[in-house]
């Protein structure tokens, strides 16, 4: 479902009758509408609106796209592995005719960053984290330890208990979110695909995230920055003061 999360905020002050601006007015930020797409096993509720980040963009002036990924949130929960093909495809059907700001997490910026290899056009400027390394290096016996983790509710570490408990959170459910990661399309990610992505792209990646490093990500990517978020896991970074910050400032939606 789509979320239109933030509205833009009104100035500090209104302009007088003859036009003049009030002393102290601030004339209202303006800029593309920001699509945001969650992580695995969260929505966007609880990664954006949750961590204060709808309500930042709209006191920039911004319009937020909240995209919550099949089987999660608000979404459809289908348990069919088969129902989550093209998944990309919903978050491509919210998008406006102009181009849009993008922030994705994990699994968010995974789609995201398949959709814009396959449609830059429909972007002006993407930050993604948690991603980097993994992109490019499958590890199948952890993939199929996640999976496991998920379907039971049972884990042998603190990693996989993480897993494991995410669809004991309020409006998840576990069927959904076994057949997400179970689906039959998953992307593959490489050099070649990734030229496509003909726009500034901002990757930020905690030191501490199984993801890390970023330089694979950032060399495949045509115009690519990094952030290194010091001491920050992978499961830390929607919250990281660090990481929003960096977002904002290179999306230019700080609202002060």
């Amino acid at each position: 479902m789509l979320h239109h999360g933030a509205h833009p905020s009104g100035p500090l002050a209104d302009p007088d009758p003859a036009g003049e601006p009030a002393p102290g007015y601030v004339p209202r930020m303006t800029g593309p509408d920001v699509l945001m797409v969650h992580g695995f096993g969260t929505s966007h509720a609880a990664t954006w609106l949750g961590n204060g980040w709808v309500d930042l963009l709209g006191d920039a002036g911004r319009t937020v796209i909240g995209v919550d990924l099949l089987g999660h949130g608000e979404a459809p929960k289908p348990s069919d592995p088969e129902d989550y093909r093209d998944l990309e495809d919903r978050i491509l059907d919210r998008l406006p005719d102009e181009p849009v700001d993008a922030i994705g997490f994990s699994a968010g910026a995974m789609a995201i960053l398949w959709l814009a290899a396959q449609h830059p056009e429909r972007f002006r400027r993407i930050v993604v984290a948690g991603v980097g390394r993994n992109l490019f290096e499958s590890d199948p016996a952890r993939g199929a330890a996640v999976i496991e983790a998920v379907r039971t509710g049972e884990a042998s570490n603190p990693e996989l208990r993480y897993f494991a408990d995410l669809p004991d959170a309020a409006g998840a459910d576990r069927a959904a979110l076994t057949a997400f990661l179970q689906r039959p399309d998953r992307r593959v990610f490489s050099a070649e695909l990734l030229a496509g992505v003909r726009v500034p792209v901002q990757v930020v990646l905690g030191d501490r995230d199984f993801a890390a490093p970023a330089d694979l990500l950032v060399e495949a990517l045509p115009d690519a920055t990094s952030v290194t978020l010091r001491g920050v896991d992978h499961f830390a970074t929607p919250r990281d003061f660090g990481f929003i910050d960096a977002a904002l400032g290179f999306l230019d939606a700080q609202p002060f």
